[in-house]
Protein backbone atom coordinates (compact mmCIF):
# COMPACT_ATOMS: atom_id res chain seq x y z
CA UNK A 1 0.00 0.00 0.00
CA UNK A 2 1.37 3.40 -0.93
CA UNK A 3 1.53 6.29 1.51
CA UNK A 4 -1.15 8.14 -0.43
CA UNK A 5 -3.50 5.16 -0.16
CA UNK A 6 -2.65 4.55 3.46
CA UNK A 7 -3.55 8.12 4.38
CA UNK A 8 -6.57 8.56 2.16
CA UNK A 9 -9.67 10.19 3.65
CA UNK A 10 -11.38 6.81 3.58
CA UNK A 11 -8.50 5.27 5.47
CA UNK A 12 -8.72 7.93 8.14
CA UNK A 13 -12.21 6.81 9.03
CA UNK A 14 -10.81 3.59 10.38
CA UNK A 15 -8.33 5.29 12.72
CA UNK A 16 -8.93 6.21 16.36
CA UNK A 17 -10.38 9.72 16.55
CA UNK A 18 -7.61 11.12 18.73
CA UNK A 19 -5.01 10.03 16.16
CA UNK A 20 -6.96 10.83 13.01
CA UNK A 21 -7.66 14.46 13.86
CA UNK A 22 -3.91 15.09 14.16
CA UNK A 23 -3.25 14.04 10.58
CA UNK A 24 -2.95 16.90 8.03
CA UNK A 25 -5.69 15.49 5.81
CA UNK A 26 -8.06 15.27 8.74
CA UNK A 27 -7.22 18.77 9.89
CA UNK A 28 -7.77 20.16 6.40
CA UNK A 29 -11.14 18.43 6.12
CA UNK A 30 -12.16 19.68 9.55
CA UNK A 31 -11.14 23.26 8.77
CA UNK A 32 -13.02 23.19 5.48
CA UNK A 33 -16.30 22.46 7.23
CA UNK A 34 -15.89 24.26 10.55
CA UNK A 35 -14.08 27.53 9.76
CA UNK A 36 -17.07 29.15 8.10
CA UNK A 37 -16.28 32.61 9.48
CA UNK A 38 -13.05 32.96 7.52
CA UNK A 39 -12.63 33.44 3.78
CA UNK A 40 -10.07 31.20 2.07
CA UNK A 41 -7.28 32.95 0.23
CA UNK A 42 -7.47 33.50 -3.52
CA UNK A 43 -11.24 33.11 -3.89
CA UNK A 44 -12.30 33.75 -7.51
CA UNK A 45 -13.83 37.19 -8.01
CA UNK A 46 -17.31 37.08 -9.55
CA UNK A 47 -17.83 39.03 -12.76
CA UNK A 48 -20.81 41.16 -13.67
CA UNK A 49 -22.74 38.92 -16.05
CA UNK A 50 -25.56 41.42 -16.47
CA UNK A 51 -27.91 39.30 -14.39
CA UNK A 52 -29.02 42.27 -12.26
CA UNK A 53 -29.02 45.13 -14.79
CA UNK A 54 -32.83 45.08 -15.08
CA UNK A 55 -33.54 45.45 -11.37
CA UNK A 56 -33.06 49.14 -10.66
CA UNK A 57 -36.39 50.94 -10.61
CA UNK A 58 -38.50 47.79 -10.42
CA UNK A 59 -41.41 47.67 -7.98
CA UNK A 60 -41.01 45.49 -4.90
CA UNK A 61 -43.15 42.36 -5.36
CA UNK A 62 -46.34 42.30 -3.26
CA UNK A 63 -45.88 38.90 -1.68
CA UNK A 64 -45.16 37.35 1.70
CA UNK A 65 -42.08 35.43 2.71
CA UNK A 66 -41.59 33.37 5.88
CA UNK A 67 -39.20 34.92 8.37
CA UNK A 68 -36.89 33.50 11.02
CA UNK A 69 -39.12 35.35 13.52
CA UNK A 70 -41.96 32.95 12.65
CA UNK A 71 -44.02 35.51 10.78
CA UNK A 72 -44.77 36.45 7.19
CA UNK A 73 -42.98 39.51 5.83
CA UNK A 74 -44.11 41.51 2.81
CA UNK A 75 -41.24 43.77 1.80
CA UNK A 76 -43.59 45.99 -0.19
CA UNK A 77 -45.42 46.83 3.04
CA UNK A 78 -42.40 47.77 5.18
CA UNK A 79 -42.53 51.47 6.09
CA UNK A 80 -38.82 52.05 6.78
CA UNK A 81 -37.24 54.91 4.80
CA UNK A 82 -34.84 52.40 3.26
CA UNK A 83 -34.66 48.62 3.29
CA UNK A 84 -31.47 46.65 2.74
CA UNK A 85 -32.05 43.11 1.45
CA UNK A 86 -28.86 41.13 1.06
CA UNK A 87 -29.46 37.99 -0.98
CA UNK A 88 -26.96 35.19 -0.56
CA UNK A 89 -26.51 31.61 -1.84
CA UNK A 90 -26.26 29.48 1.30
CA UNK A 91 -24.68 29.60 4.74
CA UNK A 92 -22.76 26.51 5.77
CA UNK A 93 -23.28 24.60 8.99
CA UNK A 94 -20.50 23.50 11.37
CA UNK A 95 -19.48 19.90 10.85
CA UNK A 96 -21.29 19.57 7.52
CA UNK A 97 -19.43 19.64 4.20
CA UNK A 98 -20.06 22.42 1.73
CA UNK A 99 -21.04 21.44 -1.83
CA UNK A 100 -18.18 19.99 -3.86
CA UNK A 101 -16.11 22.72 -5.49
CA UNK A 102 -17.91 25.44 -3.52
CA UNK A 103 -14.82 27.62 -3.13
CA UNK A 104 -14.21 27.51 -6.88
CA UNK A 105 -17.63 28.97 -7.76
CA UNK A 106 -17.20 32.76 -8.07
CA UNK A 107 -19.31 34.48 -5.43
CA UNK A 108 -20.41 31.33 -3.60
CA UNK A 109 -18.21 31.28 -0.50
CA UNK A 110 -18.62 33.91 2.21
CA UNK A 111 -22.26 33.93 3.28
CA UNK A 112 -21.43 33.56 6.97
CA UNK A 113 -18.85 36.40 7.00
CA UNK A 114 -21.29 38.59 5.06
CA UNK A 115 -24.07 37.91 7.57
CA UNK A 116 -21.70 38.61 10.45
CA UNK A 117 -20.80 41.92 8.82
CA UNK A 118 -24.43 43.00 8.70
CA UNK A 119 -24.88 41.73 12.25
CA UNK A 120 -21.94 43.75 13.54
CA UNK A 121 -23.11 46.91 11.72
CA UNK A 122 -26.80 46.52 12.51
CA UNK A 123 -26.88 49.56 14.80
CA UNK A 124 -24.97 51.66 12.25
CA UNK A 125 -27.54 50.77 9.60
CA UNK A 126 -30.40 51.57 11.95
CA UNK A 127 -28.84 54.99 12.58
CA UNK A 128 -29.05 55.53 8.82
CA UNK A 129 -32.75 54.62 8.96
CA UNK A 130 -32.22 51.39 7.06
CA UNK A 131 -33.95 48.13 8.02
CA UNK A 132 -31.98 44.99 7.15
CA UNK A 133 -33.18 41.60 5.94
CA UNK A 134 -31.23 38.59 4.74
CA UNK A 135 -32.76 36.42 2.03
CA UNK A 136 -31.87 33.01 0.64
CA UNK A 137 -33.52 29.88 -0.75
CA UNK A 138 -32.90 27.76 2.37
CA UNK A 139 -35.84 26.76 4.54
CA UNK A 140 -36.80 28.83 7.57
CA UNK A 141 -35.69 26.01 9.89
CA UNK A 142 -32.25 25.99 8.24
CA UNK A 143 -32.00 29.77 8.54
CA UNK A 144 -33.16 29.77 12.16
CA UNK A 145 -30.24 27.54 13.16
CA UNK A 146 -27.86 30.07 11.60
CA UNK A 147 -29.59 33.09 13.15
CA UNK A 148 -29.42 31.52 16.61
CA UNK A 149 -25.82 30.34 16.26
CA UNK A 150 -24.53 33.66 14.94
CA UNK A 151 -26.81 35.81 17.14
CA UNK A 152 -28.21 37.68 14.15
CA UNK A 153 -30.39 40.60 15.36
CA UNK A 154 -32.47 40.96 12.18
CA UNK A 155 -34.85 38.71 10.28
CA UNK A 156 -33.81 36.40 7.46
CA UNK A 157 -36.41 35.57 4.84
CA UNK A 158 -36.84 32.23 3.10
CA UNK A 159 -37.49 32.20 -0.64
CA UNK A 160 -37.44 28.42 -0.64
CA UNK A 161 -39.95 28.24 -3.51
CA UNK A 162 -38.24 31.12 -5.36
CA UNK A 163 -41.38 33.23 -5.68
CA UNK A 164 -39.44 36.42 -4.91
CA UNK A 165 -36.57 35.38 -7.17
CA UNK A 166 -38.92 34.65 -10.06
CA UNK A 167 -40.89 37.87 -9.59
CA UNK A 168 -37.71 39.93 -9.93
CA UNK A 169 -35.83 37.51 -12.21
CA UNK A 170 -32.93 37.40 -9.77
CA UNK A 171 -29.75 35.71 -10.99
CA UNK A 172 -29.28 32.15 -9.74
CA UNK A 173 -26.93 29.20 -10.13
CA UNK A 174 -27.30 25.47 -9.59
CA UNK A 175 -25.07 23.14 -7.60
CA UNK A 176 -25.76 19.59 -6.41
CA UNK A 177 -29.38 19.90 -7.49
CA UNK A 178 -29.94 23.13 -5.52
CA UNK A 179 -30.94 26.40 -7.19
CA UNK A 180 -29.29 29.18 -5.21
CA UNK A 181 -29.31 32.95 -5.43
CA UNK A 182 -26.23 34.71 -6.67
CA UNK A 183 -24.97 37.17 -4.11
CA UNK A 184 -26.51 40.62 -4.51
CA UNK A 185 -27.96 43.37 -2.34
CA UNK A 186 -31.08 45.40 -3.04
CA UNK A 187 -31.71 48.84 -1.56
CA UNK A 188 -35.47 49.45 -1.47
CA UNK A 189 -37.03 52.89 -1.16
CA UNK A 190 -40.62 53.99 -1.65
CA UNK A 191 -41.56 50.47 -2.71
CA UNK A 192 -39.03 50.37 -5.55
CA UNK A 193 -35.49 49.10 -6.02
CA UNK A 194 -33.34 52.18 -5.65
CA UNK A 195 -29.92 50.57 -6.00
CA UNK A 196 -28.36 47.16 -6.63
CA UNK A 197 -24.97 45.88 -5.51
CA UNK A 198 -23.92 43.15 -7.97
CA UNK A 199 -21.67 41.32 -7.97
CA UNK A 200 -20.74 41.54 -4.29
CA UNK A 201 -17.08 40.97 -3.47
CA UNK A 202 -15.54 40.55 -1.00
CA UNK A 203 -18.56 39.52 1.07
CA UNK A 204 -17.01 40.03 4.49
CA UNK A 205 -16.72 43.82 4.06
CA UNK A 206 -19.92 44.32 2.07
CA UNK A 207 -21.82 45.84 5.01
CA UNK A 208 -19.22 48.63 5.10
CA UNK A 209 -19.79 49.19 1.37
CA UNK A 210 -23.55 49.49 1.91
CA UNK A 211 -23.09 51.92 4.81
CA UNK A 212 -20.75 54.11 2.75
CA UNK A 213 -23.33 54.24 -0.07
CA UNK A 214 -26.16 55.08 2.33
CA UNK A 215 -24.14 57.94 3.80
CA UNK A 216 -23.36 59.35 0.36
CA UNK A 217 -27.01 59.25 -0.70
CA UNK A 218 -28.72 60.21 2.56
Amino acid sequence: MTDSNRWSRRGLLGLPLAFAVKHPLARAAQQATSNLNALPANLPRPKDDGGAKHLRGMAVPDLELPSTSNRQVNLSKISAPRIVVYCYPMTGQPGKPLPAGWDDIPGARGCTPETCGFRDHHKDLATLHAEVFGLSTQSTAYQQEMVKRLEVPFEVLSDEHRVFARALRLPTFTVEGMTLLKRLTLILRNNRIEHVFYPVFPPDTHADEVIAWLKRTA
